[in-house]
């Protein structure tokens, strides 16, 4: 069973030299699958224009200090997934760090499905950012008179489809999630950098995938995903406040196992939870649910995909055809 444990070899191996991998290694990629037919149509601030026309100034903010916001969706046979609980995200984020959001959130809908619609897309995937807008070189954000509202519609492959059949492998990093008294994790700020050098940190280690701690020791989530382990034929996964980010895939995982009938607890998870699990699982918008099988070089359970793993990422696929606001009506 599964206590809760504070550091348990508090912190991580700094990686001095790309580790050698016996496979190739195929790092996650936030990018379209394919070359678009035809350029893409963004939505800033009101307006429809080409992607070669869409930019914003270099006096934003979102630029100059990362000062803004982002959703990352979904949307599948011509559905958007879980559009509602992405936007009460986005201005609960906005809220948080004092954004006033420029639309309501019936203008916001509108605006994103009108996106998609425009790229003639029924798949895919949706980048909604919000910066804080036009300011000057100084820090204060009272320059910035009004923020900007930026959505692009297209389509990515965060991993490959062998990863999501044989499962990634992940490494602890040196980089800690930046604690709530710092930048609170649940506000997703254009500020990646915790994120991105965790991720810098895991590729040259030749791993999928980074496993951030908190500064207590434990687990807090990936670069980019939530993370669940199973034990026993029961589901733990690290709690919010471990700086885990109250995902949205996470929350749909939560439903999946009330109805396949797993217990599914909050608990503070350590590496040593990881190196001794049966199955290990990862969620997220982009990822969507993948299965783990190895970490820090130990072989999670059988070394392949296990059957709660499964079944959770065979009921999330069915979930995500069958629901989810229409594009098209």
């Amino acid at each position: 069973m599964l206590t809760k444990t504070t550091a348990d070899g508090a912190g991580a191996t700094l990686v001095a030299e790309p580790r050698k991998t016996s496979r190739a290694v195929k790092p996650a990629n936030e990018s379209v699958t394919k070359k678009a037919a035809k350029p893409l149509t963004i939505f800033i601030d009101g307006e429809f224009v080409a992607e070669e026309d869409a930019k914003i100034s270099v006096f934003d903010h979102g630029l100059l200090y990362g000062d803004g916001i982002f959703e990352g969706i979904r949307f599948y046979n011509g559905r958007v997934f879980r559009l509602k609980d992405h936007l009460d995200r986005l201005w609960d984020s906005a809220r948080s760090i004092c954004l006033e959001i420029p639309m309501s959130h019936g203008e916001m809908t509108e605006a994103l499905l009108e996106t998609i619609r425009k790229n003639d897309l029924r798949d895919g995937y949706i980048r909604l950012i919000v910066t804080r807008g036009v300011g000057n070189l100084g820090l204060n954000p009272a320059q910035c008179k009004r923020p900007s509202v930026i959505i692009i519609a297209t389509t990515i492959a965060l991993y490959s489809a062998e990863m999501y059949q044989n499962g990634l492998t992940v490494v602890t990093v040196p980089t800690h999630r930046t604690g709530p008294g710092a930048l609170n994790p649940a506000v997703k700020s254009l500020n990646y950098l915790n994120n991105v050098m965790a991720r810098i940190e895991a590729n040259l280690s030749g791993a999928d995938e980074a496993l951030m701690l908190n500064d207590q020791g434990c687990i807090a989530e990936c670069t980019a995903d939530n993370i669940f382990v199973i034990k026993r034929g029961e589901i733990f996964t690290p709690p919010i406040t471990a700086g885990a980010l109250r995902g949205i895939t996470r929350s749909v995982v939560f439903e999946i196992a009330a109805e396949l009938g797993i217990k599914i607890s909050e608990v503070d998870i350590s590496r040593h939870d990881v190196f001794i699990a049966d199955e290990c699982l990862l969620s997220g918008t982009a990822a969507e649910v993948i299965p783990v099988i190895r970490a820090d070089g130990r072989v999670i359970g059988t070394g392949k995909p296990g059957p709660i793993s499964l079944r959770t990422i065979a009921r999330f696929r069915e979930i995500t055809r069958e629901g989810g606001t229409p594009i098209y009506s």
